[in-house]
């Protein structure tokens, strides 16, 4: 009989939604699949510099049972360049690097330092294709321009963004009985927050005045604490609220659940709990800035109105890679980002963003982009509301484009394969 030999699994990745929406379910199946004993499977998770960074991605990886050592991007330099980490970690002989974030680039240097095989996530392109081991690609499109004799690399596994609790989608299937919750999303990063958070207090003012016994429900971010969530609806700290005549609210603590109050009384529920989707499956729709969110509510069969306020077009600094160190640049940042989102809000104006309608190729959930009013989007948004008809198709429409689960399994399978 064979006998497999330990291994070490090293997961690269980057940014806070990679960290939550990619690693989490991937470390989860690994487990599932290759069991906890961790003298045979031992999985370090390594961070890679990302400039949306929050600064609590090691705090969210340490919390994750299955990961055994989590090292912050602060010391990636040192360990890319001579694979020496900053805790001295010690190295089996036999390994696997799963790239979940980042440059695909990394797996192929550290891999060839360590002597270890290498997976890459690719999501929309897959680089490197004759030095990478294996690709979990989430769809064909991603091998459409692979070479042929690359292609047994290649495996389609879809997308680790519907990872989320399928149990709890049916949940929120049909509640038009049920008392209306509204869930506020307005994203993590600051650059998101410093407009969204006003902009929904203010839209969920305007609700309730027209339907006092609607609730309204923040599931915050695991990247924030509730006091610098709270800053951004505080009037000395964020002088983009009055941009936005959005509302201001400050934080309070009750013996069962914070919340946010504003000026004219309302009280927004805040729920820290990580992963939120039983918050979110009670939820008769949810207002939400683009990005992993969408991906989320869609895979639970959440309605949702996506917002992309453009009234500070230069607050705009959350971009990714290259374009994300430019525009934090001092002094010269602000005129970067000026131009940069101006050409770039001209281009995706007319171009869907949210996941759920990325998926399906067409419209399914509502996205509301520039200069928004808080009043104009209250009103659109209790037309759903009366008019529970239209919660019920798009409810319908996202179960039939979220696709199967299972994305994350078939990872660790490919991971499996590769050991033995």
């Amino acid at each position: 009989m064979t006998t497999i030999q330990p291994i070490d699994i090293i997961i690269l990745s980057n940014g806070p939604g990679e960290v939550t929406t990619w690693v989490r379910p991937v470390v989860k199946a690994l487990r599932d699949r290759l069991g906890e004993d961790r003298s045979e499977i031992r999985i370090s998770a390594i961070l890679v510099p990302c400039p949306n960074a929050s600064g609590k991605e090691v705090q969210i990886l340490k919390s994750y049972p299955q990961i055994d050592r989590v090292q912050g991007a602060e010391h990636f330099t040192k360990f890319l360049l001579w694979g020496k980490t900053e805790q001295d970690w010690d190295w089996r002989s036999r390994g696997i690097i799963i790239f979940l974030g980042g440059d695909q680039f990394f797996p192929v240097v550290i891999g060839k330092r360590l002597g270890y095989q290498t997976v890459v996530y690719a999501e929309w392109e897959a680089r490197w294709h004759n030095l990478i081991d294996r690709f979990a690609v989430m769809n064909a499109e991603v091998t459409a321009k692979v070479k042929p004799q690359y292609l047994d690399r290649f495996t389609i596994v879809g997308d680790l963004m519907v990872e989320s609790q399928n149990n709890l989608s049916s949940e929120s299937a049909d509640r038009e009985n049920d008392p209306i919750l509204i869930g506020l999303l307005p994203g993590s990063k600051a650059a998101k927050l410093a407009m969204g958070l006003p902009l929904m207090l203010a839209i969920a003012e305007y609700i309730q005045a027209a339907n006092p016994q609607v609730k309204f429900a923040i599931p915050v971010a695991p990247t924030l604490d509730l006091t610098t969530l709270a800053s951004y609806a505080d009037p000395t700290i964020n002088p983009v609220i009055a941009l936005v005549n959005g509302a201001t609210a400050t934080l309070e603590q009750s013996q069962t659940t914070p919340y946010l109050q504003t000026a004219s009384g309302l009280q927004v529920s805040l729920h820290p709990e990580f992963p939120a989707y039983h918050l979110l499956s009670q939820c008769t729709i949810c207002l939400t800035a683009i990005g992993a969110n969408t991906a989320e509510l869609g895979a639970l069969g959440v309605p949702m109105i996506v917002l992309t306020a453009t009234q500070q077009i230069d607050a705009m600094r959350a971009w990714d890679g290259s374009l994300g160190i430019l525009v934090n640049l001092p002094l010269v940042g602000t005129p970067i980002a000026k131009i940069i989102n101006t050409i770039l809000y001209r281009k995706f104006s007319t171009r869907k963003l949210a996941w759920p309608n990325i998926w399906a190729q067409r419209e399914i959930v509502p996205e509301l982009f520039g200069r928004l009013e808080a009043k104009t989007v209250a009103e659109f948004t209790l037309d759903y509301l009366h008019h529970p008809e239209k919660l019920a198709t798009m409810r319908s429409d996202l179960r039939q484009v979220r696709g199967a689960a299972g994305a994350a399994a078939k990872l660790a399978a490919i991971v499996d394969d590769l050991r033995s």
